[in-house]
């Protein structure tokens, strides 16, 4: 299926929206966290286990940083490291839907084949 997203929508709606201008130490403990099950603190505002933020925006966190991540989780390297080493990673971003509410800033377009 292909959708419009209207982010001229976001402000009037009120949505709860985290944004993540590029990768930081902020950005890759909240992927770090909401990847892994067993982190349940939903007080923290690096969790969204309990979908606190209808929206999150930030850079994708693919395959190229899954070997950092884990060097990070298992105490090899360092928050800082682990920051520098992703500026130099080409990074897109991504528009994450974590509610319904959310999902109203999408029109139904058309369905893609194939």
């Amino acid at each position: 299926m292909e959708y419009i997203f209207h982010e001229e929508k976001l402000k009037e709606m009120e949505l709860n929206t985290r944004i993540f201008e590029g990768p930081s130490k902020e950005w890759a403990l909240f992927v770090i966290n909401n990847r892994n099950r067993d982190y349940q603190d939903i007080n923290s505002i690096e969790c969204n286990h309990d979908n606190k933020y209808d929206l999150v925006i930030g850079p994708v966190a693919d395959d190229d940083l899954a070997l950092l991540f884990r060097q990070f989780s298992g105490g090899l390297i360092s928050v800082e490291v682990l920051v520098e080493a992703m500026k130099f990673k080409k990074l897109t971003n991504q528009y994450s839907f974590h509610t319904e509410r959310a999902l109203e800033l999408l029109e139904k377009v058309r369905w893609s084949h194939g």
